[in-house]
């Protein structure tokens, strides 16, 4: 059987699974925003699983950020207290097993490409479209992480061919790039395109819900399925995937799945196109899941 934990900046989720994937306990915390917190709260699972169980399972852990190849400590993650520290050492030396610590988007990926919308896919690219933009690469139910860890980062390439009109509604990104795909596929992402291009205050939800009734939002939503389609055209000529889950909260807009498809293969380099994009199948439960199948 096979322990997975969601580490999240608010909450922690565990989950024990066996063999076939069938859940078989889960529990959620509150995630302490301090390190030793943190850690105390992901072995507080574990030990409850193994008690309940009456046995050592496997540990596999899906956190923001990533861990650097050259010191081994966590880098880029939005939960800032665990920057710059030996997050895996220090969480197998308390365990005394090894521990599989993995992006949470390639943690997502897997569990779609293990039993999900991938499942029986040679490779899949699980993308996130949601407060960020992320994405992992899986290639026969392994992810592909590189030779930096950064594997399947799609959100921080620059939106093809940009037009005057997008430049200008459109703010510079966290990564002080200008026009990377996450300024206009997050949620605040959209939510800030339409805004400024209509003098408005609203969230993302409020825009979607507005869909088809309002023009505006109309007209957004048009506007979004093209910057998916010229984002992901991109990884499409790049790693040519089976196909592409879509996760996140902007992956539950029913719109997308209605245009995405055709509005795709204007842009990829190809006269016949066989790729599909699709809607995960574990919704939230999705990176957890893929942090068990770690094991």
């Amino acid at each position: 059987m096979k322990i997975g934990i969601d580490l999240g900046g608010t909450k922690t989720e565990g989950i024990l699974i066996d063999e076939n994937g069938k859940e078989l306990n889960r529990k959620r915390i509150k995630t302490e925003k301090n390190y030793e917190g943190t850690i105390n709260g992901i072995v507080s699972i574990v030990k409850e699983f193994e008690n309940d169980f009456d046995d050592s399972y496997s540990v596999g852990i899906g956190m923001p950020g990533a861990v650097s190849v050259d010191s081994a400590l966590v880098k880029n993650a939005n939960s800032i207290w665990l920057n710059g520290k030996p997050l895996k050492k220090d969480l197998e030396k308390i365990l005394s097993r090894n521990v599989n610590l993995e992006n949470d988007a390639n943690c997502f990926a897997l569990s779609e490409a293990v039993d999900g919308a991938g499942k029986g896919k040679k490779v899949v690219f699980g993308v996130i479209i949601g407060t960020g933009v992320g994405g992992g690469i899986i290639i026969d139910k392994k992810v592909l992480q590189g030779r930096n860890n950064i594997g399947g980062e799609w959100g921080h390439i620059t939106l093809p061919n940009r037009t005057e009109d997008e430049k200008k509604f459109n703010k510079k990104c966290y990564c002080k790039r200008d026009g990377c795909i996450e300024t206009y596929l997050s949620g605040p992402g959209f939510a800030h395109c339409f805004n400024l291009r209509n003098n408005t205050n609203l969230d993302s939800y409020e825009i979607i819900k507005n869909h088809p009734k309002n023009e505006n939002s109309k007209n957004a939503l048009v506007k979004y399925v093209n910057h998916l389609a010229r984002g992901l055209s991109i990884v499409v000529n790049i790693l040519d995937p089976d196909v592409i889950v879509l996760g996140g909260g902007m992956s539950n807009v029913d719109y997308i799945y209605e245009a995405i498809n055709e509005e795709l293969i204007k842009f990829v380099f190809t006269d016949t196109f066989h790729t599909r994009v699709v809607k995960n199948v574990h919704g939230d439960s999705g990176g957890v899941r893929g942090a068990a199948w770690l094991g």
